[in-house]
């Protein structure tokens, strides 16, 4: 498959428990036993070479085809499904992403309207302040840079509204950038398959998280973008938070926390 720039091999996956949440944007966990006792390991030794194209094949079979991650899809169409995401399932996602873009096909559209447009038109996705600072960054991407979205993490992370992680996945996913991308589901298959344990300490991603996910980047951008977002799809789909599918895992045999009997720790 050829992509250009701005196809942003992003992907979406449903995630857990019946319910369809992208592969990146997955919620964390309520449990209050398992889930926040025995933290990874600082330094985990990385896996073996072939294991990013053991990802990376198992991805290009089972990639779900989102509108976001079209060879047609543009960085602005990335940073909305982005924010859109966060939170929500991909099924109410869907028809509100090919309504917004369809009204605002760029920031410099939304910019001109009223902020209270956009808190309309988001709808039943919830949470509506997302809406209005998707409107408060279209209108800094037209002030500074000339209708275009930044394609750099610090710029992107100066943007209204846009955290670590949205910055990372769209500098990554829309620019071909190489950064690690670092959520909920990346950080639940890097603690089972490098540090052996169910889950990661605590909620939120962690420094340490980031360098350990770094220290796993392919060379390429190209492939790097690949492998970010086919870890993220292998949290969401098999790797799971509850019931993991162990058995349809591509990584299965070099896993830790299978090796270990996928203990739990409480």
């Amino acid at each position: 498959m050829t992509c250009k720039p701005s196809t942003a091999w992003v992907s979406c996956a449903p995630a857990t428990s019946g319910r369809d949440y992208p592969g990146w944007r997955s919620p964390p966990s309520s449990s209050a036993t398992s889930e926040a006792t025995v933290p990874p390991p600082v330094s985990a030794s990385p896996p073996p070479a072939n294991v990013a194209a053991t990802v990376l094949s198992w991805y290009d079979v089972h990639a779900r085809d989102l509108p976001w991650r079209r060879p047609e899809a543009t960085p602005w169409g990335v940073l909305v499904s982005e924010v859109m995401l966060q939170q929500t399932p991909v099924s109410r996602v869907l028809p509100a992403y090919a309504m917004w873009l369809a009204r605002w096909p760029t920031p410099a559209v939304l910019a001109v309207d009223p902020p209270g447009e956009a808190v309309r038109a988001w709808g039943r996705l919830g949470y509506p302040r997302r809406a209005l600072r998707l409107h408060q960054a279209a209108t800094a991407i037209v002030a500074h840079h000339g209708g275009q979205v930044p394609a750099s993490y610090d710029e992107l992370r100066a943007l209204p509204g846009v955290g670590d992680y949205t910055a990372a996945a769209v500098t990554t996913f829309a620019f071909r950038h190489r950064h690690a991308v670092v959520d909920t589901n990346v950080r639940r298959v890097l603690a089972r398959l490098l540090g052996g344990v169910e889950f990661p300490l605590g909620a939120g991603v962690t420094a340490t998280d980031r360098r350990v996910a770094a220290t796993l980047l392919p060379d390429d951008p190209v492939v790097a973008a690949r492998w970010a977002v086919a870890l993220m799809e292998l949290g969401a789909l098999v790797c799971t938070a509850r019931a993991p599918r162990c058995g349809a895992c591509p990584l299965a045999d070099r896993c830790a926390w299978r090796q270990a009997g996928r203990p739990v720790y409480t």
